[in-house]
């Protein structure tokens, strides 16, 4: 059963078993006076923890209550383990999201993202990787139920499977409502001065919404391009997301797809085509929009960034391997133009 596009089912199992384990150690006073006594400081052999004083029949009332605290403590435990399971199924329910709706990649067109050379000679020689997610709302993970849900955490999951000793990080610079212009001033200080190894650009969606000029987005893009390539990264572009709001201005969609298409044509960078990819998440793959798309009709949901997020790792890991086999890939090809 698909989740639900406007509901928030999912929290942290950490942040739970935090509080839990908080409200816990409320409800039993014994258990806090352990604690306090257990966090004295002691420095050295010579200082000991202060006993508390107590009755000359306290040993027989603490034996007679000694049964009934037991049991206290077995209920509280039973509790805090039955909460505790119910936070890694609910963690477990949204992690497998993609095996109950399967993410099925696009059919019939051609999927090469092209050369990712700096990201590649990284892994090969052991050495640290960064990736930096460039972007607005849809980078920022607006829609999604859990911070763990957004893409680039999704993709940072994927990625150290896929290269369990590798160190990779990946760092989520996406601001709300940004496009180019807004990116533009930020580039520097959000993107190269971190160094990356690859950087993901989600841009363009904003322009639609606010009838910029595709024209100059695509010029501001290119000049960005150039400028994090001079810096020695990988890039790769991801254009408009189809959904509602975004198709109800149909040409200026398609035309910010095409230049964008073009701008990583010209340098030879990757695109990963988001637009085209949803499109056929609705058309021939029969899926509602609301599946992948949240109530507002613009962002999407937790399906739809968890199955973004896995066809693009899924190229990069091609894209990285065809280079550990000595295959070039000095071209950019993807799906065909709108």
């Amino acid at each position: 059963m698909m989740l639900s596009s406007c509901h928030r089912p999912f929290r942290s199992a950490t942040a739970l078993a935090w509080a839990l384990a908080a409200s816990l150690l409320l409800m039993s006073p014994a258990r806090a006076q352990g604690a306090q006594t257990a966090l004295v400081s002691r420095p050295d052999n010579s200082s000991a923890t202060s006993q508390p004083a107590t009755a000359p029949n306290a040993g027989n009332a603490n034996q007679q209550n000694a049964p009934a605290q037991d049991n206290a403590a077995t209920q509280q435990k039973g509790i805090a383990t039955r909460a505790i399971e119910k936070v890694k199924q609910a963690a477990k329910s949204a992690s497998d999201i993609l095996n109950r709706v399967p993410c099925l990649p696009p059919k019939g067109e051609v999927r090469t993202m092209g050369s990712l050379p700096h990201v590649a000679n990284k892994l090969i020689s052991g050495r640290p990787v960064v990736i930096v997610a460039f972007g607005s709302s849809s980078t920022q993970g607006y829609g999604s139920s859990a911070p763990e849900f957004t893409y680039p955490n999704r993709l940072a999951a994927q990625l150290k499977r896929n290269y369990p000793t590798a160190d990779i990080t990946v760092i989520n610079s996406g601001r709300g409502g940004e496009d180019a212009p807004e990116m533009m001033k930020r580039l520097q200080t959000s993107v190269i001065d971190r160094h990356p190894d690859l950087v993901i650009w989600q841009v363009g969606t904003n322009a639609v919404l606010r009838d910029l000029d595709p024209g100059d987005t695509a010029n501001m893009v290119e000049d960005g391009v150039a400028r994090i390539q001079a810096a020695g990264s990988d890039v790769v572009l991801v254009d408009p997301q189809y959904s509602p709001r975004v198709t109800e201005r149909a040409d200026r969609a398609s035309r910010m797809v095409s230049l964008l298409g073009r701008v990583a044509q010209l340098h030879h960078i990757g695109i990963f085509p988001r637009f085209q990819v949803m499109r056929e998440w609705h058309e021939r793959q029969a899926l509602p929009i609301d599946n992948f798309v949240i109530a507002d009709g613009l962002h999407m949901n937790d399906w739809g960034y968890a199955c973004f997020a896995q066809l693009l790792g899924d190229d990069i890991i091609k894209s990285v391997g065809e280079i550990k086999l000595g295959i070039n890939v000095p071209v950019v090809q993807s799906y065909q133009p709108m």
